[in-house]
């Protein structure tokens, strides 16, 4: 057995012991190509300087095309195997001018060179409604460093190879890579591009049921084994949610919501609460209003619903780590409750909690979240209690042990220490002893992709 098969049998173990449904391999895979690249990034750096090779590595000395090169992340690419898919993938010459035209990756501080133009794969190529769409793999270089990249590159309908700019750029290791253009006032495009063989469904809108679940629209099937999805979408008077689900065989490739761009000519966003709104939701509280605005507004975003029909209600407010912090909730029409924690200021702030919980008996739950450490992502055993309001007392519970009493300061919070993988869950009493409501607190989410709810560390059922 290698090692790749022990980390996922290790993973899925854990997975099964945690409740959790979603298979963790892919995103571990994922996150691990980047950690990979950075550990060598910084490698190769020290070995560039300890050679004198400073100059090189930063791009201002030429670097001989026989120079050996370090590949900063190991993986085998998947997409550009067998042959090229889309309405433009028989023009040969439009891609061979695409494949003279494409221009080195500027990031900040450093440009990555495309390493032999014979080397790029072209995955993709079409016109779908009034874009001109090309994905391809392609051979990166800076100073010693070497990777694969797979670039969007794109213009409109018709456009000559010139006029294409780059849109969007991934890893070359994905196994799938989707594009969207959404918009308020035209219809808009989305493409999915997955392996030969694979199949391509596609779920456009949900809402938050009263039970504290997702009801996701069916999915809309593409054509069995093509591994692709081109669709024109209908205008968007707000951001979407669409889920894709690619599928080969039994086996999920891939789970999880598109990204993409959305735009409006309007002024009016429906993504915003309006000032009026903020303001009642602080029932005078003195807290700053442009704070809880953007954080407000942050979370309706990451809900992916509109402020018509979404009532904001802020359950706390107090101080974490010296920063202001506050716990408010959202919660659409006859839906559930999305409850969301923030810690810092309006311009530099951190989300330190998202969780769907069924609407009913939501404002008597007690509320925890853990923390990371600031400025990073390293778990800690820190965990912040919230009360509701009333209670009289509050305690916590880590797996089968004896509940330990909490002491909530004057804001109605209080701290605990919890492993980072420990179950437990808090209960607050009311003024007679009895108890009033007991809630999880939820694990630390490994990838805060996707809609809250959509995983089982970020809902909580009955």
């Amino acid at each position: 057995m290698n090692t790749e098969t022990t980390l996922k049998d290790a993973l899925a173990a854990e997975a099964d012991a945690l409740g959790a449904l979603d298979n963790p391999w892919p995103g571990f895979e994922r996150r691990e190509r980047r950690h990979r690249t950075r550990r060598r990034m910084a490698a190769a750096g020290v070995a560039a300087v300890l050679a004198g090779a400073a100059g090189v590595q930063a791009g201002v000395i030429p670097l001989p095309g026989w120079a050996p090169g370090i590949t900063v992340a190991g993986f085998t690419t998947v997409l550009d195997q067998g042959p090229t898919r889309g309405s433009l993938a028989g023009d040969k010459a439009f891609l061979e001018d695409v494949r003279r035209h494409f221009k080195d990756v500027e990031d900040p501080g450093e440009t990555w060179r495309i390493a032999d133009r014979s080397k790029i794969r072209f995955v993709y190529a079409a016109d779908v409604g009034d874009r001109r769409l090309v994905l391809a793999l392609v051979p990166l270089r800076f100073g010693f460093l070497e990777d694969q990249a797979l670039i969007w590159y794109d213009g409109n309908a018709g456009d000559p190879a010139a006029e294409l700019v780059e849109s969007g750029r991934v890893d070359g290791g994905e196994t799938v890579v989707t594009y969207s253009q959404r918009s308020a006032d035209a219809p808009g495009v989305l493409v999915v591009v997955a392996p030969h063989g694979s199949t391509v469904a596609i779920s456009e809108g949900f809402k938050y049921s009263a039970e504290g679940r997702i009801d996701h629209e069916p999915d809309e099937v593409q054509a069995a084994g093509t591994g692709l999805a081109e669709l024109v979408m209908p205008p968007a008077p707000a951001p979407t949610d669409t889920k894709v689900t690619v599928t080969s065989g039994a086996d999920v490739l891939y789970s999880g919501t598109v990204g993409g761009g959305w735009a409006s000519n309007s002024d009016y966003r429906p993504d915003e609460f309006p000032a009026a709104t903020v303001t009642r939701a602080l029932t005078g509280r003195t807290f700053d209003r442009a704070t809880m605005t953007r954080w407000a507004n942050s979370a309706l975003q990451d809900a992916r619903l509109p402020s018509a029909d979404t009532a904001l209600t802020v359950r706390w407010t107090g101080q974490v780590n010296g920063q202001p912090a506050a716990l408010l909730t959202i919660q659409p029409r006859g839906g559930g409750v999305l409850a969301y924690a923030f810690h810092g200021t309006g311009d530099s702030y951190r989300q330190d909690l998202r969780l769907l919980l069924p609407a009913a008996n939501a404002e008597r739950r007690p509320l925890a979240w853990r923390m990371r450490a600031d400025g990073s992502d390293d778990r800690t055993d820190r965990v912040i209690v919230v009360a509701p309001p009333g209670a009289t007392r509050l305690t916590l519970q880590q797996g089968t042990a004896a509940p330990v009493e909490l002491t909530p300061d004057p804001t109605g919070a209080a701290m605990a220490s919890v492993p980072p993988a420990q179950e437990a869950h808090v209960t607050a009493y009311g003024e007679n002893g009895s108890e009033v409501a007991t809630t999880p607190v939820p694990l630390f989410e490994g990838d805060s992709g996707g809609l809250p709810g959509d995983t089982p560390k970020t809902r909580i059922i009955g």
